[in-house]
């Protein structure tokens, strides 16, 4: 095995002329540099130097070798900086969003993320939440922006925020101010996130518990899907009103008073598969944290 200590005296000998310069730059004897570089040319079985009564040479082959100690003093010294500075971070991330995360704070993510890891490129993947647990596991993203946690071998997960649920209609559907009963709302279909969400399942359940046998509901990955048939008047919408101001403020939705148990929360964690990139996704998922509560969701207990 060749000693980067050795490498490292042969590219000073080399760069300085002089096994003494050597010996002064390194902090080290004379004798010592010399038997240095003489196990480097013993364990590459090349000679390096030519030495006389002047100093040292390079031989042919020393030149050669020297390009090539340059590359691994440099690549040390790049090695030593990145370790030392946090904020080096570079490559591609592949991020897993799901809508609601696009509807509230992704923008502002990705403009810290800019900001605090310029060398980094995020490609960005919008689905439900069902599709992206699945993308996380089989690695086709690294890390999932999504209504978690992801019970999964191997997997962390790092909660990022909560936002409340609501039942939203357009005053089209004249459902008024007063208290609504599910039986009233579900004169029309309910829309909500997709099949395989928490919100989906939560309200079917809820409905059926009233005696809605057969509800009609509509699931969709797409918030602004939602939002969209909400503002259409084709039923009542189970969705956070987080990102509704202006809808709210203009009186083309409202939020209505319903006769029925508390919605759930919608949750969201950062979720990444335990690996050699753990501590840079850790660090991107802490960013996220700071982001979603900055820009208005709950912070998870305990922060």
């Amino acid at each position: 095995m060749i000693d980067f200590r050795n490498i490292e005296t042969f590219f000073w000998a080399a760069a300085l002329g002089s096994l003494r310069a050597a010996s002064e730059k390194l902090g080290t004897t004379q004798p010592a540099v010399s038997q240095r570089i003489a196990s480097l040319e013993s364990a590459l079985g090349v000679r390096l130097f030519e030495r006389d009564v002047r100093g040292v040479t390079l031989t042919a082959k020393g030149q050669e070798m020297l390009s090539h100690a340059e590359r691994m003093m440099q690549a040390r010294r790049d090695m030593l900086k990145a370790a030392q500075d946090q904020n080096v971070m570079s490559g591609t991330i592949r991020i897993g969003v799901a809508e609601t995360i696009v509807q509230t704070w992704l923008s502002t993510f990705i403009k810290d993320v800019h900001n605090a890891y310029p060398a980094l490129v995020l490609e960005i993947e919008v689905d439900s939440s069902h599709i992206l647990r699945s993308h996380l596991v089989s690695r086709q993203i690294d890390i999932a922006f999504l209504m978690g946690p992801v019970l999964e071998e191997r997997v962390e997960n790092l909660p990022l925020c909560t936002y409340s649920l609501s039942w939203v209609a357009s005053p089209t559907l004249q459902l008024g101010n007063a208290r609504v009963t599910l039986e009233r709302i579900a004169e029309r279909p309910i829309i909500t996130h997709s099949s395989g969400s928490s919100p989906y399942r939560v309200v079917r359940d809820m409905l059926m518990r009233a005696g809605v046998r057969t509800p009609q509901m509509y699931g969709s990955a797409s918030v602004s899907m939602i939002v969209r048939m909400a503002l259409n008047g084709i039923g009542t919408a189970v969705i956070t009103p987080v990102f509704l101001d202006r809808e709210l403020a203009s009186g083309e939705l409202q939020i209505l008073d319903v006769e029925s148990d508390p919605l759930p929360d919608l949750s969201f964690t950062a979720s990444w598969v335990d690996g050699l990139d753990s501590r840079s996704m850790r660090s991107i998922a802490v960013l996220a944290q700071e982001v979603a509560v900055r820009t208005g969701g709950r912070a998870p207990k305990g922060i």
